[in-house]
């Protein structure tokens, strides 16, 4: 049985992470990783903060983040849960100074199933308010900001779409006859057909477990697909995901009627 009072507490630290790194965001020195992407210190504070949290209030489950991921780490815990931690999802955009960034903690079952999330973007506005909390409790209903979501009909076309910065390198776009719209996130790129009535889908052309449990918990509880681009089939998750190891393939969120028509109209360039 999952503990909602534990999960409540951990909401509240999500919450406290955020505005922590709203008040550093204007002082904010940007460092660089092996691999070239962005690190600030707000990423290693909160990365601290929240596996601490959780291990405090879930010590069986597992837990992953993106800072300190290792190999020891890629078992489900004892109570089958497996906490994913992106303490700034969309750290370049963070760090100079834009909204388009957000805290993400996914939850995955023992059968690797994407099955809760919080996650704060606390600058990043909608309809509802100038910030964003989205809570989807193991079993319970999701919330933004605190007040029921109701997902919007599934689009049956894809006429405006989010996709990654590098999308470009990978697919010709110029078959896609739509919009399409950058912000900076991951997480809050796959959320867009959840949040916005007139994004249809999702186009994610790479990523790491944290890029993305959060959000596929939700895009699954809202009846959304995260598909392969190369095929019908829904992403699935493995212990090599829980281990470092990058994702294969393309992804597309979204209504399996809109993934289908990204298929058809997004052409993989040769060479990638």
């Amino acid at each position: 049985m999952f503990n909602m009072d534990a999960f409540k507490l951990l909401e509240e630290t999500v919450l406290e992470c955020g505005n922590y790194a709203v008040e550093r965001q204007k002082d904010i020195v940007r460092s660089y990783k092996s691999d070239g992407s962005v690190l600030t210190e707000a990423d290693l504070h909160i990365d601290s903060r929240l596996r601490s949290a959780v291990r405090e209030l879930f010590p069986d489950a597992a837990v992953i983040s993106e800072e300190t991921a290792t190999s020891s780490q890629a078992k489900v815990g004892k109570d089958g849960f497996c906490f994913v931690i992106d303490p700034i999802d969309g750290t370049d955009v963070y760090s100079q100074g834009l909204p388009s960034w957000c805290i993400a903690v996914g939850i995955i079952d023992a059968d690797y199933q994407p099955i809760g999330a919080v996650i704060y973007a606390p600058r990043w506005g909608t309809v509802s308010g100038p910030s964003l909390l989205l809570t989807l409790y193991p079993g319970g209903r999701l919330l933004m900001n605190g007040e029921p979501l109701v997902p919007q009909e599934p689009a049956e076309t894809a006429r405006q779409i989010v996709i990654s910065s590098k999308t470009h390198r990978h697919f010709d776009l110029t078959g896609f006859l739509g919009k399409y719209r950058i912000f900076g996130s991951n997480i809050l790129h796959l959320l867009s057909p959840v949040l916005y009535r007139n994004i249809d889908a999702a186009v994610c052309t790479s990523g790491y477990i944290w890029d993305i449990t959060a959000a596929h918990a939700i895009l699954q509880h809202c009846g959304l697909a995260l598909e392969y681009y190369d095929r019908a089939e829904p992403f699935v998750y493995s212990p090599d995901n829980l281990n470092r190891s990058k994702g294969q393939g393309y992804l597309l969120a979204g209504s399996r009627q809109s993934c289908a028509m990204l298929r058809r109209e997004l052409t993989l360039l040769s060479g990638t």
